[in-house]
């Protein structure tokens, strides 16, 4: 099976965002059910956050988990020396985690279909899935306080990005007798018209998934999927024509023209350099004054909200930001 929604880029991936925030509140409902039963319906067993996959189960027991709680995925091989000592690290780990993150083991000499697909070029390799979106961790061996601060990151990214709360895990509980099931959320008012605007997405109609996202808007200001749809498709939009060596011949020309150097972040942004783009910028703002330099700032905010709030990269850039305005 594909993986699918697979994002490297830090471009937010919306059915994600929109399936994370469903999670969310899933899990919130499954855990202070277990509390109130003293475990009980919806925890799983210790033994349940290690787990062998294949590409016939990737979908369902990594993509579709990584809604739930962050999937670390753990590439290895029997022939494999360093494997051996880091597995069974990652594995106690998972454990002591109590299911802020899930350890999905895979043999690349059973799946190389799935190694290819993540671009794994030697093993140990240590990968993660969150809200369908993936990303390496580290290759090779790897010492285990270098290890605990990696899934620190990433379990803060899970929760503070994406409303991953995790699993709830019982000690009492029969290996497999759950799967974190938890009652449906009610529907949202808006549901139906962010659908849609995804939809439209996915479809290339830009200019529709603006509409839908903008009609939400209008009636709930605050909607966070919304914004970040509107922002992400409005980004599309003003690049899906554009000559890419073009837009950065002029760029490179004209270091101190604001919209030259506005154009050329959107495509840097798009290609998933976040961080070039958010740099151009900066820089722009220091050698811009006036409406240009105005300009300039007003785009990065916009770009901000495209890769979220609480990305680290945003939070780095907001402050040289106020640096370069101060």
């Amino acid at each position: 099976m594909q993986p699918r929604n697979m994002s490297m880029s830090g471009v937010v991936d919306l059915a994600a965002v929109k399936q994370a925030q469903e999670a969310k509140a899933k899990a919130e409902q499954a855990r202070a059910q277990a509390a109130r039963q003293g475990g009980g319906t919806g925890a799983v067993s210790p033994a349940d956050l290690v787990i062998d996959v294949d590409e016939a189960g990737f979908e369902s027991e990594v993509l579709q988990r990584s809604t739930e709680v962050p999937v670390v995925i753990d590439f290895w091989a029997e022939w494999c020396e360093p494997c051996k000592q880091l597995s069974p690290v990652l594995e106690r780990l998972a454990v002591e985690y109590n299911g802020r993150f899930l350890l999905a083991k895979i043999d690349v000499d059973a799946n190389q279909m799935l190694m290819q697909q993540f671009g794994v070029q030697g093993i140990p390799a240590v990968f993660a899935v969150v809200a369908g979106q993936a990303l390496p961790l580290f290759q090779g061996a790897a010492g285990e306080a270098q290890i605990r601060q990696t899934l620190d990151q990433l379990v803060q990214v899970g929760e503070e990005r994406f409303g991953l709360t995790g699993l709830v895990v019982d000690p009492e509980a029969e290996p497999g007798a759950a799967q974190s099931v938890a009652p449906e959320r009610p529907a949202g008012p808006h549901d139906a018209a962010l659908d849609a605007a995804v939809q439209a997405m996915d479809a290339g109609d830009l200019g529709g998934a603006v509409r839908a996202y903008k009609n939400v808007l209008a009636e709930e200001p605050g909607n966070t999927e919304a914004k970040l749809g509107l922002a992400q498709a409005e980004l599309l939009q003003r690049v899906q024509n554009a000559d890419p060596q073009k837009v950065r011949q002029e760029a490179a020309d004209k270091p101190r023209d604001a919209q030259a150097q506005i154009a050329a972040a959107d495509l840097d942004l798009v290609g998933g350099h976040v961080e070039d783009a958010f740099g151009r910028l900066i820089d722009t703002v220091r050698v811009t004054a006036g409406d240009d330099r105005d300009a300039v700032r007003l785009r990065l905010l916009e770009l901000f909200e495209v890769v979220g709030a609480d990305d680290p990269r945003v939070t780095a850039a907001r402050r040289a930001l106020a640096r370069a305005l101060f």
